[in-house]
């Protein structure tokens, strides 16, 4: 199975994983954008930094690339899917792109655009769960500044930087989670503890508690 967590920059997606980590040993993880290995989520990494001249005000291009990152890994994905022994969780997936393009651009028609480019164009499987956190906006900033203020790596990009944007994005989020886009989805809301949130994923999966 492929099991997508989502959620907004700050909605506690590393904690979750952590979470499940710890429950199922030898769990596969793929997080996204895989700026340490894929040439097309460093390009859009330095896009977020100002260091691309106007490539992030490209809605579209930006959205391009991070499409691409997932299709330099769709023969792993596919395969996961297909073993029946197997758990994949991706940290953001394909949904990701939706309810950030169709923020950015106030579009609503975007999502299809996306699922168009990339499970169409791109050939990416779906995934067989989706996890929103609901993080409410104002808590996920916070985890934001202050996770940026402990660690150099992890400077805020110009997405999160924007707390209007974020407040689109979260929205986008919920829509498609309250429309089941392209598989079931399961809503955490912050008063969910990661450990129950991980719970509920495993029980849906089939794995024992």
């Amino acid at each position: 199975m492929l099991v997508a967590v989502e959620g907004i920059d700050g909605a506690g997606k590393n904690t979750l994983v952590t979470a499940l980590k710890q429950r199922i040993t030898g769990l596969e993880v793929l997080a996204f954008p895989r700026y340490a290995d894929s040439i097309h989520a460093q390009l859009a990494d330095r896009a977020l930094k100002g260091q691309m001249g106007d490539l992030i005000s490209s809605v579209h291009g930006m959205a391009t690339l991070f499409a691409l990152d997932r299709r330099e890994v769709v023969e792993q994905l596919s395969a996961a899917q297909a073993d029946p022994q197997r758990v994949l969780l991706l940290d953001r997936y394909v949904a990701s792109n939706a309810a950030y393009t169709s923020a950015r651009l106030n579009d609503e028609s975007a999502v299809e655009w996306i699922s168009q480019l990339e499970f169409g164009t791109c050939a990416l499987p779906a995934p067989d769960l989706q996890v929103l956190l609901d993080t409410p906006v104002e808590v996920a900033a916070d985890r934001a500044r202050r996770r940026e203020a402990h660690d150099a790596n992890r400077t805020r990009d110009a997405y999160e930087r924007d707390a209007d944007l974020q407040t689109r994005t979260a929205a986008a989020y919920r829509r498609l989670a309250a429309a089941e886009w392209v598989s079931p989805w399961i809503v955490a809301s912050a008063q969910d503890s990661p450990e129950k949130t991980a719970e509920r994923i495993m029980n849906v999966v089939g794995m024992e508690v």
